[in-house]
């Protein structure tokens, strides 16, 4: 009879019957007549308990010189034991080498992040770096389960573009047939049109950046959800992200707590947070940022230490809103009541982590876009389409964007967003 196969995250009950776990060897440690294997199979970790008696002293003798990483198959019957994370271990009846691997570069003492991120393809198997993706995994699939339940349906954006939405500086252009095109920045003009037809829309991809920048919070490739909607005011944009985030913070208590244990992460900052999100003029923050001896200006940006300080202000998320007009992209709507500031708002996590989501009630007046593209020296022949969208039942809509790597590094607690995303690139890092 052929034994059966079961995933580790699957054991939710002992089995006397002998099963099979298929994985490789994280760890393995000798007291004796007794080893202890740690087994991984990209689901889950359990201890494998391999004794002499039970195996004879050839097997027991091969079965200890496994070496880390090495692929197996490990036959036994599934007992509880309080003392394990899962609750259970395998006692071993036999194991099948299937590769024995050649010596693994990281070993289980600690190692620094430039030598592990030269083997990222290796990195990937440890223990905190598994939890965090498989966070990033979660958060995403919660990010299209909230969008699904508030009526948003997915219109992919292209990743290939003949225009700029957010500036031409931080563009990756390259040649497409003899014409100048450009990597994605975003997809959000895109997803406006979109809009226009199906209401409520979003779009969820990679995008990118040429940004000289080697901050913590940085990638020059991206995943970012943009959400886009029809007859959707400043308040009711900011609203919705409020419940999204919220939602997500939910479903990673709940969903990743073993995953949130094995990052060591701090749950109760988590656990405070509540609706509604403080909202806070840009006007405001700059008078908080002196208090700090920062000298902003009306005008000057918000960098990343701004963004720290500010973040550590408060315990809960907080928008900060109407940014002065010249600070923010050409698409952004200004207030009626202050010509000098756009109904935009940028939405900070708390614990020092900074930006994580940007959005904007967008301009629905033909005369005024025209104007603000021409302020920006935009041809309006490379934005002929979206100029349409004003001519052809305009309405007052909104949207934003969230960074999926600046999520995930909040809820993991970790202090470079490069450990959230499977193979980063920045601007030093192409490799693997």
């Amino acid at each position: 009879m052929m034994e059966k196969t079961i995933l580790i995250r699957n054991i939710r009950t002992p089995f006397e019957e002998t099963i099979v776990l298929k994985g490789w060897l994280h760890n393995i440690r000798i007291s004796g007549k007794i080893a202890f294997l740690i087994l991984r199979d990209g689901t889950g970790y359990i201890q494998c308990v391999l004794s002499k008696s039970a195996v004879g002293d050839e097997s027991f003798e091969k079965y200890t010189k496994i070496s880390q990483e090495s692929s197996i198959q490990v036959y036994g019957t599934i007992r509880e034991d309080k003392r394990s994370p899962i609750g259970f271990e395998m006692d071993v009846q036999k194991i099948d080498i299937i590769q024995q691997a050649e010596d693994y570069p990281i070993s289980l003492k600690e190692h620094g992040v430039g030598f592990l991120s030269n083997i990222r393809h290796l990195w990937l198997r440890s223990p905190k770096q598994r939890a965090l993706l498989v966070i990033r995994d979660l958060v995403a699939l919660k990010i299209r389960e909230f969008l699904h339940n508030e009526g948003f349906t997915c219109i992919d954006s292209p990743i290939l573009t003949g225009s700029a939405a957010e500036g031409t500086t931080t563009l990756f252009e390259l040649d497409y047939f003899g014409e100048k095109a450009f990597l994605s920045q975003t997809g959000q003009l895109y997803q406006e049109a979109a809009a226009m037809a199906f209401g409520r829309t979003y779009c969820f991809g990679p995008t990118f950046r040429a940004e000289k920048s080697k901050t913590r919070r940085h990638l020059t490739e991206f995943w970012m959800v943009e959400p886009e909607i029809a007859y959707c005011d400043f308040e009711e944009n900011m609203a919705i992200q409020e419940r999204m985030i919220l939602f997500l913070i939910h479903s990673c208590l709940e969903l990743a707590g073993t995953e949130l244990k094995t990052l060591e992460r701090d749950l109760s900052p988590l656990t405070k947070i509540k609706a509604p999100f403080p909202r806070v003029k840009y006007e405001e923050i700059l008078q908080i940022l002196n208090q700090h001896d920062r000298g902003k200006q009306w005008g000057d940006d918000i960098t990343g230490l701004d963004e720290t300080i500010i973040s550590n202000e408060f315990e809960q998320p907080v928008f900060i809103t109407h940014f002065p007009v010249e600070s923010k992209a050409f698409y952004m709507k200004a207030d009626p009541t202050d010509p000098r500031v756009v109904l935009a708002a940028d939405l900070m996590a708390p614990e020092g982590y900074g930006e994580i989501i940007g959005g904007s009630q967008r301009i629905d007046s033909l005369e005024d876009l025209l104007t603000k593209m021409n302020q920006y020296g935009l041809k309006q022949e490379d934005y002929q389409w979206y100029i349409d969208l004003r001519r052809f039942g305009s309405v007052p809509h909104s949207g934003y964007g969230m960074g999926l790597e600046r999520f995930v590094g909040w809820m993991g607690g970790i202090e470079h967003i490069r450990e959230a995303i499977p193979f980063p690139r920045t601007i030093e890092k192409i490799y693997p």
